[in-house]
């Protein structure tokens, strides 16, 4: 039986990728991708040679039965994500899920490092002892009740949003408590890495006009 790698990769600066990181998906048979166009950039400037297999959420049963086979086989793979540490916010937990699930026994191997919710707290300035971690905010149905478990939450809050909404999501935390205070994280450890810090209304008025690209990662600290 062979041994499935949970890789983390850059969410940004391809220099954030750790050493063992490189080794694994240098030695592995086989690399389990997200998306096969963003993993191959990484792969070509770290002349990484492992074949690709995408694997996201349109696809995972044939690629589930795909990845048991070949660790049956004998072959080691890895599965990485776009941006960061597989298994948070994409389809990488059930994928170990179901590899566990018909092999209790199959050996699963952490490699971390990137994390975008995590390099926010790095650098938010509040006590991060405690903290709750969200995800992305549902699209349409359950987006009240979403926002009020944030707003609710007696733990520094966090939460991703997509550039789209990023100005309804705030929205919609003001209208339930505009007191609160933000640390908002846009395109981390990129090119254009901004990090805005105040009340609710002052990174509205910050982010106006300049949220056309790049994903969010928003902090919610207790007033």
């Amino acid at each position: 039986m062979g041994t499935f790698y949970i890789v983390a990769t850059p969410i940004g600066n391809f220099g954030d990728i750790t050493i063992r990181a490189l080794g694994t998906l240098k030695e592995v048979d086989f690399v389990l991708a997200e998306d096969t166009r963003v993993t191959k950039k990484l792969m070509v400037h770290y002349e990484i040679r492992a074949p690709l297999i995408s694997y996201h959420q349109h696809s995972k049963g044939s690629v589930m039965e795909k990845a048991l086979q070949l660790l049956s086989e004998g072959k080691n793979l890895a599965l990485v994500t776009d941006a960061g540490t597989p298994g948070v916010c994409d389809p990488g937990n059930e994928l170990v899920a179901f590899l566990l699930k018909n092999n209790p026994e199959m050996e699963i191997v952490p490699v971390p490092g990137a994390s975008a919710a995590v390099t926010l707290l790095s650098i938010a300035g509040i006590p991060t002892d405690k903290f709750l971690f969200l995800g992305y905010p549902p699209h349409k149905k359950g987006r009240e009740k979403f926002f009020a478990e944030v707003v609710g939450s007696k733990h520094p809050t966090l939460f991703y949003e997509s550039p789209h909404r990023i100005m309804k999501s705030l929205h919609e935390l003001e209208e339930l408590a505009p007191s609160l205070l933000l640390v908002v994280g846009r395109e981390l450890t990129k090119k254009f890495e901004t990090v805005y810090r105040g009340s609710i209304k002052e990174v509205q008025k910050k982010l106006e006009g300049k949220f056309a690209k790049g994903e969010f990662v928003v902090l919610v600290q207790r007033d």
